[in-house]
């Protein structure tokens, strides 16, 4: 897997958002999903432009009738970063491979338009340029945050290269 260890495990992938989200993705009827509607199912549409601060609940109902939330918007928008660049990079991910202990093999490929594209990149230049605003420091020292904002700025040129 292409992003492994680069990007997955290393302060992007290893959360409980991580593990929601890849919940998510399983949970889908198609394997190929688009990014947009990915926002919209997990309510992370109603943030806008800014992932500063949580806003209203994120989540999810699953397929089984239980609600799984997510806890901080940019936990989940640096894992979707990650995971679309595996799907751009290898055409697709297993996501058995993302979370080997409670997930099944199931490959999934998802898509982004020109705009989400750009909707990433803003996003990811402002964690970037000021990771010490983001209500993820409120859980993560911030020589962790520094270091998280290193790495979403190399994920951010690669990318969009």
């Amino acid at each position: 897997m292409y992003i492994e260890n680069k990007y997955w495990n290393n302060y992007i992938g290893d959360t409980d958002d991580s593990l929601n989200l890849i919940a998510f993705l399983e949970d889908q009827d198609s394997n190929e999903i688009s990014f947009s509607e990915i926002l919209e199912k997990t309510g992370l549409h109603k943030q806008g432009n800014n992932f500063r601060k949580t806003v209203g609940h994120l989540g999810f109902t699953n397929s089984m009738g239980i609600y799984v939330d997510f806890h901080f918007a940019i936990d989940v928008i640096t894992d979707l970063a990650a995971i679309l660049l595996e799907c751009k990079v290898s055409g697709n991910v297993d996501l058995h491979e993302l979370e080997p202990f409670d997930t099944s093999s199931r490959i999934i490929n998802i898509i982004a338009t020109e705009e989400d594209y750009k909707l990433l990149d803003s996003i990811l230049a402002d964690f970037s340029d000021n990771p010490l605003e983001y209500d993820l420091c409120e859980l993560v020292p911030q020589e962790d945050m520094s270091e998280m904002a290193e790495i979403c700025g190399s994920l951010r040129q690669e990318l969009l290269s």
